[in-house]
């Protein structure tokens, strides 16, 4: 069949691999140009992506990314390893600091990958470029969608899409692959469609970011876990390719007093404040100035609504079916799997039933990625919730305890105390487990709760929330 794929973002271009590998005929549109020519400092240095806010932000290409392309695209791998890839590993910190009792068997399954988007993007690019059944246009823009006869009365039928040259492209399927400011929704209205029913929290957060080549000597030091929680900031402190690391700034959307830390002198101000940050960072030379991303808000677009497509003839995946926050870096992993899902749904369902495909897709959609995409947002809830308290002035009161909740939050407390503990919580961070199968163990449930019950802080200790404001205003 001949698939039209809207967006070559990596959900993109991973998705038409698979599917010409398939025996089909895929074609994929972007609005962005491709990568330049010069390799992959000209890819990092000189590629533009307008369609893309968080292009140069850092991306966790976590163990289930590298998984996937192990098993389906491994000649991405190849090429990423001729740009400079550094493998590692999720638990490579903890180890290295001495906070685990050294490895053991299966750790290698939390195996990933260490790379900056762009280079990733290239590298999936020039598989693209030359696998059989795969055509990628650039600069092409799609404006509308093309309806069909219906499949099922009242119900709009997509066969095809509209270029922004008026150019109209025909296909058996069209995949929304164009990420979180997809425009699908709007032609799915144009067309007469009732959707998609878009479930989007009012606010997020924002990111600052600054992206550091490292001093001689120190290309090997990684921080104890990518991420950290403090009272009102959270961190993450990225790997790159070619010794190029980042460490950001996670800020709540309404803590307007730390928007100033899109100036470069108040963030150097501020990671003096985080010595496990200021640490990975220390003697590292900076290769950008502050990057700052905001728009990061929960989103969820339901083409299937009570088991009924609002249209038929189009699918959706990756964050043009959901984004999470970007803090957990699952944005890829959950793309990847996403592709895989779809390629793997259209080897055994026929696409001349096109209702059944989209009712069938969402459930399987839902089964392997809807729980991680709820959990994920739960957490953004309560952590926003708390951090408006606690920035109120005078600070409101803190609601009933909800265990759940504080289950999640003591755990990021006492990870790096119990080895067990840390590998339960990066199966579940790296999406290679469920917390009820990383946790059944109710002896572990006891573990975290006694350790909890020590811990002085709910969260990493780190500055008071007066000293981040002085050094916000000194800065």
């Amino acid at each position: 069949m001949h698939v039209v794929v809207i967006g070559a973002g990596p959900t993109g271009l991973a998705l038409a691999v698979m599917l010409a590998r398939d025996g089909n005929r895929v074609t994929v549109l972007e609005r962005d140009a491709g990568p330049p020519p010069g390799g992959a400092e000209a890819a990092w240095e000189s590629w533009q992506r307008p369609g893309v806010s968080q292009f140069r932000h850092p991306h966790l290409l976590l163990p289930a990314v590298f998984r996937t392309l192990r098993t389906e695209l491994p000649e991405v791998l190849d090429e990423l390893t001729g740009m400079g890839l550094r493998q590692g590993n999720l638990l490579d910190g903890a180890l290295r600091s001495g906070m685990l009792d050294g490895p053991r068997p299966g750790d290698e399954r939390f195996t990933m990958m260490d790379v900056r988007r762009p280079l990733f993007e290239a590298a999936l690019d020039t598989v693209a470029g030359r696998t059989a059944g795969v055509t990628v246009r650039r600069r092409t823009a799609v404006r509308a969608l093309l309806a069909g006869r219906e499949r099922v009365p009242r119900q709009p039928h997509v066969v095809g899409a509209v270029t922004a040259d008026e150019e109209a492209v025909f296909a058996d399927l069209v995949v929304d692959a164009a990420g979180r400011n997809s425009p699908v929704g709007r032609m799915l209205r144009e067309l007469g469609a009732p959707g998609p029913v878009e479930e989007r929290d009012e606010y997020g957060f924002l990111a600052y970011t600054r992206y550091f080549r490292a001093a001689p000597g120190t290309e090997s030091r990684v921080p104890p876990w990518p991420t950290t929680h403090y009272e009102s900031v959270s961190t993450v402190s990225c790997a790159g390719d070619a010794g190029v690391r980042s460490v950001s700034f996670f800020v709540s959307g309404q803590d307007r007093a730390l928007r100033a830390l899109h100036r470069e002198r108040t963030w150097d101000a501020v990671l003096r404040l985080f010595p496990a940050e200021s640490h990975w960072a220390e003697g590292g030379r900076p290769v950008t100035g502050v990057v700052a991303m905001s728009g990061m808000e929960g989103r969820h677009r339901r083409l299937v609504v009570n088991g009924k497509p609002v249209a038929t003839g189009i699918v959706s995946v990756g964050d043009a079916w959901a984004t999470t926050n970007p803090l957990f870096g699952v944005g890829i992993s959950t793309g990847l799997s996403h592709a895989a899902l779809l390629r793997s749904r259209l080897r055994t369902q026929d696409v001349d039933d096109p209702h059944k495909l989209a009712v069938r897709f969402s459930e399987a959609t839902e089964e392997l990625l809807g729980r991680a995409r709820r959990h994920l947002g739960v957490w953004d809830r309560h952590r926003l919730a708390e951090v408006e308290r606690l920035t109120r002035r005078p600070p409101v009161a803190s609601p009933p305890v909800d265990s759940d909740w504080h289950f999640r939050r003591t755990l990021e407390t006492v990870k790096l105390r119990d080895p067990d503990i840390l590998r339960a919580v990066a199966a579940t961070a790296a999406l290679l487990a469920t917390p009820a199968e990383a946790f059944g163990d109710p002896g572990l449930v006891e573990r975290v709760l006694a350790l909890g019950r020590l811990a002085e802080r709910p969260w990493a200790p780190g500055p008071s929330r007066s000293k981040l404001l002085a050094a916000v205003g000194a800065g």
